[in-house]
């Protein structure tokens, strides 16, 4: 039987970035999953790795907005309405956690790992051999409509006091930064702090490869055979039975599964999202990933094309694939941006693992000595994958942590 210091569930790139943080610790470590890595959730973002600032995904306030999505017809947010009543208490939750007084509490809380997310995403990549994935030049933020640039300034002054670097531009500046767009809105925010990557399945593979590399094992297996045993946790893989002193669950949005097996229930939603990448020629190059904030999608230079990433969907995680986010919001992209054919034939769908307040959980398992937790980072998992990791191995390892953890830990649930 194999045997570790700790097995990690789950190779998206938290788990991943996390089984790095560790073995760069001294420890043995096995990453189970029952894919190859990054082939789940961190396959399907925007490639973006925020800034020390940057408000959450938070429920709209707006009344035309509302009304739209109770209607079912916008671009931003979608529901199945037979699950309403599955996920109306995680709403109620969530709508709570989206008052301005909370969401400010939330943008200092989440400040210690924000600030320091790229720099320990270019100490991965450097040591991974993986930087000529990184962009450094910022994201651009549409604004077609005054009012919404109107509601956004509260967040834009804020993350300015909290060091967000970033140049308001009017629509004949943002062309100029990128000529391909159609000059259809108002006003435009570079942040220039903000980094992406042009290949988030290629960034993985990448961690993943080093760890491999620096002596880490990787197994197929299901993570709900893990059983917990006198010398530690044992989890059947297709190499045989595993063995670690402790283990970490990362598995996004499957966590939920495995910790109800173990008595452990947290409160966590999935927000499913869909992308397609579009061929792409001169005309219409894109140099930045670009939010179209009033239609709600962010479309994003990639090595395969231009990826454009819808917003959120409620339903089933595993339900069947209903795009029509997607295809409602094309019309509105082309008229943005002059979009090629697609290159796939159907869009892919993931599911993003969220916590009502839209905080990770980072730290010990209640009340389940050895089994730890990093999961629920919602639309943020690649800009805090490796600095969770970090966060996680240093707790785990009884160092003094970089920030206090108590506000990412799964108690705030429980109280």
């Amino acid at each position: 039987m194999k045997q570790c210091d700790v097995l990690i569930l789950g190779a998206g790139i938290v788990g991943v970035s996390t089984a790095l943080q560790l073995q760069k610790r001294g420890l043995s470590v096995i990453l189970g999953d029952r894919r190859s890595p990054g082939e789940e959730t961190s396959y399907g973002n925007s490639g973006v790795i925020g800034g020390p600032s940057v408000y959450p995904v938070t429920f709209p306030r707006n009344a035309r907005k509302l009304v739209e999505i109770a209607l079912n017809r916008s671009t931003a947010a979608r529901y199945n309405p037979a699950f309403l009543p599955y996920i109306a208490g995680w709403l109620v939750a969530h709508y709570r956690s989206s008052a301005p007084e909370r969401l400010e509490y939330v943008a200092h809380a989440m400040h210690p790992l924000m600030s320091r997310a790229l720099a320990e995403h270019e100490s991965l990549l450097d040591s991974a051999g993986a930087l000529g994935y990184l962009r450094r030049n910022g994201w651009i933020s549409l604004y077609r409509h005054s009012p919404s640039y109107e509601a956004v300034k509260p967040a834009l002054e804020l993350g300015r006091e909290m060091g967000r670097v970033f140049s308001v531009l009017d629509t004949a500046d943002a062309c100029r930064l990128e000529p391909a767009l159609n000059p259809i809105f108002r006003h435009a925010v570079h942040s220039q702090d903000i980094a992406s990557v042009s290949d988030p399945l290629g960034v993985t593979r990448a961690y993943a490869d080093h760890f491999r590399s620096n002596g880490g094992t990787f197994v197929t297996g299901d993570a709900r055979s893990l059983k917990r045993q006198k010398s530690g946790w044992q989890l059947d893989s297709g190499e045989g039975p595993v063995m670690g002193r402790e283990v970490v669950v990362a598995l996004g949005p499957w966590s939920s599964e495995l910790l109800a097996q173990l008595g452990l229930h947290l409160p966590l939603a999935v927000q499913r999202g869909y992308h397609n990448h579009f061929a792409t020629d001169s005309s219409a190059d894109l140099k930045h990933p670009v939010l179209d904030a009033d239609i709600g999608y962010v479309i994003s230079p990639m090595e395969q094309g231009l990826r454009l990433t819808t917003g959120v969907e409620f339903d089933r995680r595993d339900a069947r694939p209903t795009p029509v986010q997607l295809e409602r919001l094309l019309p509105q992209a082309h008229r943005l941006l002059k979009l090629g054919p697609a290159v796939e034939k159907q869009p892919w769908l993931g599911a993003r693992p969220c916590f009502p307040d839209t905080m990770p959980v980072v730290g010990p398992a209640p009340k389940l000595p050895g089994l730890w937790l990093t999961y629920g980072h919602g639309h943020m998992g690649l800009t805090l994958g490796p600095i969770t990791g970090r966060l996680l191995a240093e707790t785990m390892l009884g160092e003094t942590p970089f920030t206090d953890p108590r506000p990412y830990q799964a108690e705030r649930f429980l109280n």
